[in-house]
């Protein structure tokens, strides 16, 4: 069964290595918390709020070690005014036995204000 497994992250500035940092920081906790392997995901599609433009994020996934050929794409968020700045966001799709309640979305960072009711623990996510 494919499911979508969500993901959220803040970045402090628009760099480019903390773009790529924090991008492939998500991307492998998404992965650590519901036990993925790279052969196991259909697709990726990242989004970043229009303040992000210095990275293409997609590129800190194919650099991870056995995601080369993960299929990864990019986009801008729609820019709604009073949305979180600096943000950005992971739509994973895996082939996974869990069942839509198992599924760990993580949120770190800031973002952790987007789902808060699907955080474990806010003290643990907010580095």
């Amino acid at each position: 069964m494919i499911r979508g497994v969500r993901g959220a992250i803040t970045v402090a500035a628009d760099q480019p290595e903390d773009v790529l940092r924090e991008t492939g920081r998500l991307v492998l906790e998404m992965a650590k918390e519901n036990r993925i392997k790279p052969d196991d995901v259909a697709s990726v599609i990242i989004s970043t709020t229009t303040d992000i433009a210095s990275a293409f994020p997609a590129k800190a996934v194919r650099t991870l070690e056995n995601w080369t050929y993960v299929p990864v794409m990019c986009t801008h968020e729609m820019d709604v005014p009073g949305s979180l700045p600096l943000c950005i966001r992971v739509m994973m799709h895996v082939n996974t036995t869990l069942a839509q309640k198992e599924i760990q979305h993580v949120y770190l960072n800031d973002a952790v204000k987007l789902r808060p009711d699907l955080v474990k623990n806010n003290e643990a996510k907010m580095l």
